[in-house]
């Protein structure tokens, strides 16, 4: 097979294919239109790229789709090459995805971000936060008072991740039927607290970060960070010059399962490097946020 027929392979058969034939799901509720992730088990994979790329968030596998294969079981590139032919043709199931594509939405980070109200009582963001989620309404107004909420469309909310100056860079969008992060923005950290706190809680999403805040009665000596659900390298220079500080603790209070380990151990592995103090935080569930919510309160 010459390079001709190599690329008109790669055009042809995206990595979803490979994975919904293998028997991998797709997971709607943690996916977005540029990164769609795939479980099998407790196996993740999260295509990018339009279906032309992927990469394992637990491991430093990533590639196209001949890789993919490879990673999925074929014996090296000649038997992957023959895996992916075989699927020419082949349509996989496209997500049901639960509000429509965005149009490109004109404006910098910082404009679209001034231009958006911030959450106010009976407001549907405040209702989404403090009634679905279970966020107490003290947490949400010394959130804003952070500056760090804006209203999104449908009831969601905004949550702000920003730079070690204060600049916003992005915002983490949950609401009660979509999840994503700001078009065009980059991750850092969302932060609330003091920002020269010694005890640094790292979390996972915006919300788990309000909701430990919440449990914890919001600690003053505490700064409670959220990564996002993703791991940037922006995100880990972020935390490194945290772990600089003097007398700092670093608190991995990531999710109770695999990937909560994995960006743990990044957590640890930091705060080695620094000479800075570590401590491993688990919620009881899965997450701060389920670990908060009454039992009558949904997702």
């Amino acid at each position: 097979m010459d390079k001709s027929e190599i690329e008109e392979l790669r055009q042809k058969v995206g990595c979803a294919a490979l994975l919904e034939k293998a028997g991998w799901k797709v997971d709607v509720k943690e996916s977005t239109r540029r990164a769609i992730k795939y479980r099998r088990d407790s196996n993740i994979i999260i295509v990018i790229h339009e279906g032309r790329g992927w990469f394992d968030p637990l491991s430093p596998a990533k590639g196209d789709v001949f890789s993919l294969a490879e990673h999925l079981g074929a014996d090296g590139f000649v038997e992957a090459c023959d895996r992916v032919a075989d699927m020419v043709g082949f349509l996989p199931k496209a997500p049901a995805w639960r509000r429509p594509a965005r149009r490109k939405v004109p404006g910098s980070i910082a404009e679209r971000w001034e231009n958006r109200l911030k959450p106010r009582p009976g407001s549907p963001a405040w209702r989404y936060l403090t009634d679905e989620r279970g966020v107490p309404a003290e947490i949400v107004k010394q959130v804003i008072a952070f500056d760090r909420l804006r209203e999104g469309p449908r009831g969601s909310i905004w949550a702000a991740h920003s730079d070690s100056a204060g600049a916003i860079t992005g915002w983490e969008e949950r609401g009660p039927q979509w999840r994503g992060f700001a078009t065009e923005g980059a991750k850092e950290l969302f932060r609330c607290g003091p920002p020269g706190s010694e005890r640094i809680c790292i979390t996972e999403a915006a919300i788990d970060a309000m909701s430990l805040a919440a449990i914890e009665v919001r600690r003053s000596d505490t700064l409670y960070v959220s990564t996002g659900g993703g791991w940037s390298r922006a995100t880990d220079h972020a935390i490194r010059n945290l772990a600089e500080r003097a007398n700092v603790c670093l608190v991995a209070a990531t999710d109770n399962n695999r990937q909560g380990d994995i960006y743990a151990d990044r957590v640890r592995a930091i705060a080695r490097e620094a000479s800075a103090e570590y401590a491993r935080l688990r919620p009881r569930t899965d997450d701060w946020n389920e670990d908060l919510k009454p039992p009558t309160a949904t997702a």
